[in-house]
C-alpha cells in the first residue's frame, strides 16, 4: 500500500506517478496493521531489546566498577599508613583522584575503539554518547590530582605550590605528565560542541589523537613517582591489564582489522553519478562483499586513496545493500571534504572500517516501524528497508525536503517501500515557524502532526535521520507523544 502526502504547493512533485493525496483526519485509516504473509512467526524484539539492554547494562556497571577498583586500590597502597595530617590527606586524595582519573581515560578509550561487542549491544553512536560523558568528569578529576599534589607536596616542605611547581618540573618523568594533561585537557576543551564545530573532522581528530599521547606520556610517572604502582603488586597487575585492553583495543579494532578488510574485499570505485544537485552516488565494486556483514542502516569509515583525500576518513551508510561485489553509498556536498570525495575518478582504491551502528531491524522493541529521513538522510533509510522483514502495512515512511532539490534517492525509497507494503508520506517545503520545526510550513497549516502520520507510534520504533536540528524537533515531539527513549533510533550528521 502506499500514501503519497504532498504538501499543496508542491502537488504533482511526482510527475507520471500516481498520488493519493490523505487530509490529515483520514491519514488514520490507511495504517491498520496487516498480518504476515510469509509464514514466518514474527520476532520478538521486545525481548530481543531486553537483551541487548541487560549487556549494555552490564558493560556500562563494569565501566563504573573500574574505577571503584582503581580507588580502592589506591587507598590499599601502603602509601597511605604514613601519619595523618593536612600535607598528607591532601597528597592521598591528590593521588586517588589521579588515578581515578586515569582509569576513567582509558575506559574512554575502550568505547571509542569501536569494538564489535560494545556496537552491537549499545551501538557506536550510544558509546560514544558515554565516552563524551565521562569526559568532563576524567578532566576535573586531573584538575584536582595536580592541583592537590602541589598544595600537598609544598605543605609537607613548607613551600607555596607555585614554588612547588619548579621542584616537581625537576623530578624525571614528570615533564612528560604536565605535557600529558595539558594534552587531555585540549582533547576535553575542544569536544566540548561549540568548540567542536569550529575545526573541520580532520583537524577535530588529528587534537582528539592527542588522548593516545596524554595517556602514555603519564605512564612512567605512575611507575616511577611512588609506591602505589611498585613492582609484584597487584595494583600493577591490575593497570596492566586496563592499559592492554584499552590500547590493544583501539590497535586491533582502529588500525589492524580495518587494515587486513580492506585488503581482503580490495574495493575500488567503478561509478560516480551525480543524481541531484550537490549528491553524488559512487558505485564500488570489490571482493565477496556480503562477507563484510553489514546490515541495511549500518555505516563505514571510507577513506578514498587519491591525492586529494587520502587524509580524510568519512563516516557514510551505505545507500544500498552491499551485495555480492557490489555497494553504493551517496554523499551531498557540505564542506571541502565531501565535495572531493564526490569527485573521485574511476578506479579509485578505497580502505573502510566497519561495519558500525545499529540503526537497523536489530535495533528493533517494538511491532511496528516509524521512519523519518530529511535531505540525504535517505541513505540509511532506504538501505534499512531493503533489507528489512516488514509486512505490508507494518512501516510507515516520511520523507521531508526542503526543496524540490532536496529529493535524492526519493524515487527508489518508495518504489523499496511499495514492495515491502510501506506506506510513504513526502514532505516538501521550508521548515515550520510555528509548533513542532520538523514538519513543513504548508503541511503545519494543514493540521497535519506527528499523530496523524504515525497514529500507532506507540507501539512502533521510531527510526529518525537527517540534521541534528531535525532529528531533536521530531525526537521531542515523540517523547511528547509518550514514547520510550528505547524507541526513538537516530542516526546523526554531526561528530
Amino acid at each position: 500500500m502506499r500514501t503519497i502526502l504532498l504538501s499543496a504547493p508542491q502537488r504533482g512533485a511526482f510527475t507520471g506517478r500516481r498520488a493519493r493525496y490523505v487530509e490529515p483526519a483520514q491519514s488514520g485509516t490507511t495504517h491498520a496493521p496487516s498480518p504476515r504473509h510469509t509464514g514466518e512467526t514474527p520476532p520478538d524484539h521486545h525481548r530481543q531489546w531486553q537483551k541487548r539492554a541487560r549487556l549494555s547494562r552490564l558493560l556500562v556497571a563494569l565501566m563504573w566498577l573500574s574505577a571503584v577498583v582503581a580507588a580502592a586500590l589506591t587507598l590499599s597502597s601502603s602509601t597511605f599508613t604514613e601519619p595523618l595530617n593536612f600535607a598528607t590527606i591532601t597528597t592521598n586524595l591528590g593521588i586517588v583522584a589521579g588515578l581515578i582519573a586515569m582509569d576513567l581515560i582509558l575506559v574512554m578509550l575502550v568505547l571509542a575503539a569501536r569494538i564489535p561487542l560494545v556496537d552491537r549491544s549499545v551501538g557506536h553512536d550510544r558509546a560514544i554518547a558515554v565516552h563524551r560523558s565521562m569526559g568532563k568528569p576524567a578532566l576535573y578529576l586531573l584538575l584536582a590530582h595536580a592541583a592537590l599534589l602541589l598544595v600537598g607536596y609544598g605543605a609537607s616542605q613548607g613551600i607555596d605550590p607555585i614554588a612547588e611547581i619548579g621542584w616537581i618540573w625537576s623530578i624525571p618523568d614528570m615533564p612528560l605528565a604536565f605535557f600529558g594533561v595539558g594534552a587531555i585537557v585540549a582533547v576535553v576543551v575542544t569536544s566540548a560542541f561549540s568548540l567542536r564545530r569550529k575545526f573541520s573532522y580532520e583537524g577535530w581528530h588529528l587534537i582528539h589523537l592527542l588522548s593516545y599521547l596524554g595517556v602514555l606520556a603519564a605512564v612512567p610517572h605512575q611507575l616511577s613517582v611512588g609506591g602505589i604502582l611498585a613492582e609484584s603488586t597487584f595494583a600493577r597487575a591490575y593497570w596492566t591489564s586496563l592499559f592492554v585492553l584499552a590500547f590493544g583495543a583501539v590497535i586491533i579494532y582502529r588500525f589492524i582489522e580495518p587494515f587486513v578488510v580492506s585488503l581482503r574485499h580490495r574495493l575500488t570505485v567503478v561509478g560516480v553519478e551525480k543524481i541531484a544537485p550537490g549528491v553524488t552516488s559512487l558505485h564500488l565494486r570489490g571482493h565477496n562483499l556480503a562477507a563484510l556483514g553489514a546490515t541495511g542502516g549500518q555505516y563505514f569509515v571510507w577513506r578514498f586513496w587519491t591525492a586529494k583525500t587520502w587524509w580524510h576518513a568519512h563516516p557514510i551508510s551505505l545507500s544500498a545493500h552491499a551485495t555480492g561485489d557490489s555497494a553504493r553509498i551517496t554523499v551531498r556536498s557540505l564542506g571541502e571534504g565531501s565535495r572531493d570525495i564526490s569527485a573521485v575518478p574511476k578506479g579509485t582504491r578505497v580502505s573502510l572500517e566497519g561495519p558500525y551502528g545499529i540503526f537497523t531491524e536489530r535495533g528493533r522493541t517494538s511491532p511496528r516501524l516509524a521512519i523519518a529521513a530529511a535531505g540525504i538522510g535517505v541513505t540509511p533509510v532506504l538501505a534499512l528497508l531493503q533489507q528489512a522483514n516488514i509486512a505490508p502495512g507494518e512501516a510507515t515512511v516520511v520523507l521531508r525536503g526542503s526543496t524540490l532539490h532536496d529529493q535524492a534517492l526519493w524515487d527508489e525509497t518508495i518504489d523499496t517501500a511499495q514492495q515491502k507494503g510501506a506506506n510513504v508520506y513526502t514532505m516538501v517545503g521550508p521548515r515550520a515557524t510555528v509548533g513542532a520545526s520538523w514538519i513543513s510550513e504548508a503541511d503545519a497549516r494543514r493540521g497535519v502532526t506527528l499523530a496523524s502520520v504515525f497514529p500507532q507510534l506507540a507501539t512502533s520504533d521510531l527510526y529518525l535521520c537527517g540534521p541534528t536540528a531535525w532529528i531533536n524537533s521530531l525526537a521531542e515531539d515523540a517523547k511528547a507523544l509518550g514514547l520510550a527513549p528505547h524507541q526513538i533510533h537516530t542516526e546523526r550528521f554531526d561528530w
